[in-house]
């Protein structure tokens, strides 16, 4: 690999805790097309531990399509909207709704949407949920309003990971797509680096330095159970999950330097994949399985190459620039994302494997770590502001940028998770 600024510190103990909220959201840019829409405080909000319709709004916002607009009075459900008042504040939509108590002590959370231009009825839904998944029925709210009026699936209540650093103490989080809620699925005095999910969002593989190397392991999200996948001599690091989660691409040196191989998510013997005399790495599959793009300097310095995810020749993708890392692939297989260095500055970067064309999307000098959401809109990156590593994620015009900030928190790694929960 290629590390810019060290993350660095050390053995691990396995952790499904709930943790305190690390984050809050920090919106900026405008973009070329934004729906206006109306968010009522829900009735009864203000007794819920969880400001859903704040949350709404955010999670819509950080899309980069749709720009909130203020309801003053608190409506419901069953409210008869004043159409007229809503067009002349400007409003195309309206989302209200409601949050209840229930004798179990679960909440009852409604909503309901409306087409404010047409006056029109679009419909709603209930979730009957605990205290701890408000957030969660408030995420399904905005991915459900965003599917409506989109036409895309959205991926407000999806997941993400990533490793903050507190001094010398590393954790590896699961939270929201915001950065809110969640859990430490690790915690270590030594680094934690290169999580990556499973394509059914149960698990989670990444690279621990807790026995003083390099060793990839594989977790239960949920459960936190873990097992060594690769513990072989050398450095064992970067592992990505094969589309359909039978197994995982992985750079081991147990040959001499570093190379790509395949391994049986169960565990197994590994297959080498590559054979140059060159740094492979940073394998990422092709959303059909059958190509892996990864990181050579076969060329004389860091590129990103695509082979048969079974092994095979090499092509050349990136072009631009003499030092280009760290790829991720839209969905759709359309769009590489990557990290090029300009000078030295990392910026951001994204490629249309089709057109060639390229978009930087960044203004920032230090990024990192790009990842897709599951629908192909947003990118979650690393990069470095104010003194902090800090999280943010952008539209792929690069015109809507959310920064996520910590309490006081070094936070790298990111990943965004697949859809369900």
């Amino acid at each position: 690999m290629w590390p810019r600024r060290t993350f660095l510190g050390a053995a691990c103990a396995a952790l499904a805790l709930p943790v305190a909220a690390q984050f809050r959201v920090e919106i900026s840019g405008v973009g070329a097309t934004q729906l206006p829409i109306a968010i009522a405080r829900f009735r009864g909000e203000e007794g819920s531990p969880q400001p859903i319709s704040a949350i709404v709004r955010a999670d819509l916002e950080r899309s980069g399509g749709f720009r909130g607009l203020d309801v003053p009075a608190a409506m419901d459900e069953t409210s008869a909207p004043a159409f007229a008042e809503l067009r002349g504040r400007g409003a195309d939509a309206l989302v209200a709704g409601s949050v209840t108590r229930l004798a179990d002590g679960r909440y009852d959370v409604r909503y309901k949407l409306w087409d404010v231009v047409k006056g029109a009825d679009q419909g709603g839904q209930s979730y009957a949920v605990t205290v701890a998944d408000l957030r969660l029925a408030a995420h399904r709210i905005a991915d459900a309003v965003y599917e409506k009026l989109t036409g895309d699936k959205g991926v407000f209540s999806t997941r993400i990971a990533y490793v903050t650093r507190a001094g010398r103490r590393f954790t590896l989080r699961i939270t929201d797509a915001d950065g809110e809620g969640g859990q430490a699925a690790l915690a270590s005095p030594e680094p934690i680096i290169s999580p990556a999910w499973s394509p059914d969002g149960r698990q989670l593989a990444y690279v621990s330095f807790e026995s003083q190397k390099a060793v990839v392991w594989v977790q239960d999200v949920q459960s936190g159970a873990r097992r060594k996948l690769a513990d072989f001599r050398g450095s064992n690091s970067a592992p990505a999950f094969s589309p359909d989660g039978s197994q995982l691409a992985v750079t081991l040196t147990r040959d001499g330097g570093s190379q790509l191989y395949l391994m049986p998510a169960a565990g197994g013997s590994p297959r080498r994949i590559t054979t140059s005399n060159a740094i492979d790495t940073e394998a990422v599959f092709s959303r059909d399985g059958r190509q892996i793009y990864f990181v050579s300097d076969r060329g004389g310095g860091p590129q990103i190459y695509r082979m048969p995810a079974g092994g095979g020749a090499a092509e050349r993708v990136t072009f631009t620039g003499s030092y280009n890392i760290s790829p991720d692939l839209s969905p759709d297989g359309r769009t590489l994302a990557y990290v090029s260095r300009q000078g030295n500055v990392f910026r951001l970067t994204t490629l249309d494997l089709a057109g060639g064309s390229i978009n930087q999307l960044t203004d920032t000098s230090d990024d990192e770590s790009p990842s897709f959401a599951p629908n192909g809109k947003l990118l979650i990156y690393a990069t470095r502001a104010g003194g902090r590593d800090v999280l943010m994620t952008t539209t792929l015009d690069g015109k809507i940028k959310t920064r996520l900030l910590s309490s006081g928190l070094d936070v790298r790694e990111p990943t965004w998770g697949p859809y369900g929960r």
